[in-house]
């Protein structure tokens, strides 16, 4: 395929292949990891310079007060790219299990079709034929009607 094609979607071929799934969501994971480090180095340096920012007739504190939104909206940003990447980590688990519980599954269907055609196929255990039966049954004995229906059919003795 190249890529003039209004039908080449690069990521297609990623996605169905959890391999590389995994490793395209590892890049994303890399790099969103240095993004990271910069973003808490970047909270450290603007948390330092904004607490440092005093202006006449402050107290010790408002500096610190004037600093918090600033310092709270940066620590979301890390907290959420935190959960992006463990999120990353995970998606790349839950495709590999995807593929392994369609392969199982592919395996499973298989077992239980050869298992019925198997059982479908072994001769049934029939009754015996009744000629039979009431020839063992005489051997045995038992020359009496077999239901309340045979009792018109029954042999005298």
């Amino acid at each position: 395929m190249n890529s003039n094609d209004p039908n080449h979607r690069p990521l297609r071929d990623v996605a169905q292949n959890p391999e590389a799934t995994a490793r395209y969501l590892a890049d994303v994971q890399r790099v969103l990891l240095d993004i990271g480090k910069n973003l808490e180095t970047l909270s450290v340096e603007t948390r330092l310079h904004l607490r440092q920012t005093h202006l006449d007739g402050d107290r010790w504190y408002h500096a610190r007060l004037r600093a918090m939104p600033v310092e709270r909206a940066l620590g979301t940003v890390l907290k959420n790219l935190k959960s992006l990447t463990e999120g990353l980590e995970k998606s790349a688990y839950k495709r590999q299990a995807h593929d392994d519980v369609v392969a199982d599954t592919i395996k499973e269907r298989k077992e239980k079709e050869l298992e019925r055609r198997r059982k479908k196929n072994l001769p049934l255990q029939a009754a015996p034929n009744p000629q039979q039966q009431d020839a063992q049954h005489r051997q045995y004995g038992y020359d009496g009607p077999t239901s309340i229906y045979d009792l018109g059919n029954r042999e005298s003795a």
